[in-house]
């Protein structure tokens, strides 16, 4: 059994990633999706965009990388969330602590 070769490049990262977190964020505010579904939704539409935009030519690639897709943009989105929160509260302790 051969391996399929599998091309990624620059945009898979810089476009398809983002385009996956910003899609998932878009239908979880508006249609209003519970969040223990939200990382299915990010990999369904990571694997969608994949096989049907970036890699039509391989279904096995397209699976692939729509994988890395949806968890790349999953990993990407709890970091994000995780650093803010984390700046915020120590802000907020920061300054609580200079008041007293």
């Amino acid at each position: 059994m051969d391996f399929p070769t599998i091309h990624t490049n620059f945009w898979d990262a810089v476009i398809a990633v983002p385009a996956v977190m910003i899609t998932t964020q878009l239908i979880k505010v508006f249609f209003r999706i519970p969040k223990k579904f939200v990382p299915t939704l990010a990999l369904g539409i990571g694997l969608a965009i994949s096989v049907l935009i970036s890699h039509r030519g391989s279904i096995i690639a397209g699976i692939f990388m729509g994988w890395f897709y949806g968890y790349a943009a999953i990993g990407s989105y709890a970091s994000l969330k995780t650093t803010i929160i984390t700046f915020l509260h120590k802000r907020k302790h920061k300054r609580l602590s200079s008041l007293g």
